[in-house]
């Protein structure tokens, strides 16, 4: 009888530990590792739109090991670029879905890249997770000079390939 009160014992602990683990989320350490390089052109009101990005971001959890990612958008008579890195004072932080960065200080961050006009005061990236595909999803204005924001796109982390969203 003891077996059965010890096995039971054992499955009721197991459920208990398979439920506290159901909602920790994102409490439970995630990592990322990816490298890109995307370029597509678009043609638009302005005639054709190059949009090319490149960057590294290597997460564990809550730490940042590396990030940088530089976002390029270029018309025939002019262009924008957007960049980012871990000197900018980024902060991470798990979601159900993969991470959200943000910027501990948006302001000091503009003003050390030399930007002197308001454009945006405020900075997060989104990277949801599905499968071997990291979407990008920035709110990043503070970081682009007179550009509206990164290019938002996702990556498949085995081929490497990139699409651009609309």
């Amino acid at each position: 009888m003891t077996q059965v009160g010890g096995a039971g014992a054992v499955l009721r602990s197991l459920a208990l530990l398979g439920l506290l683990g159901a909602g920790a989320g994102p409490v439970l350490a995630q990592q990322l590792d990816m490298k890109f390089s995307c370029s597509t052109t678009r043609i638009e009101d302005l005639g054709p739109t190059i949009y090319a990005d490149s960057g590294e971001i290597r997460l564990d959890g809550t730490q940042i090991k590396a990030l940088r990612w530089e976002s390029s958008l270029h018309r025939s008579t002019h262009g924008f670029d957007c960049s980012i890195d871990s000197d900018d004072g980024v902060q991470a932080e798990t979601t159900e879905q993969g991470w959200r960065l943000r910027l501990q200080d948006p302001q000091a961050a503009r003003a050390t890249r030399g930007y002197d006009s308001e454009h945006g005061a405020n900075c997060t990236i989104r990277l949801e997770r599905s499968g071997d595909t990291v979407r990008i999803k920035p709110s990043c204005p503070v970081l682009c000079g007179s550009r509206n924001n990164f290019s938002e796109l996702s990556v498949d982390l085995k081929t490497g390939g990139c699409r651009y969203e609309e």
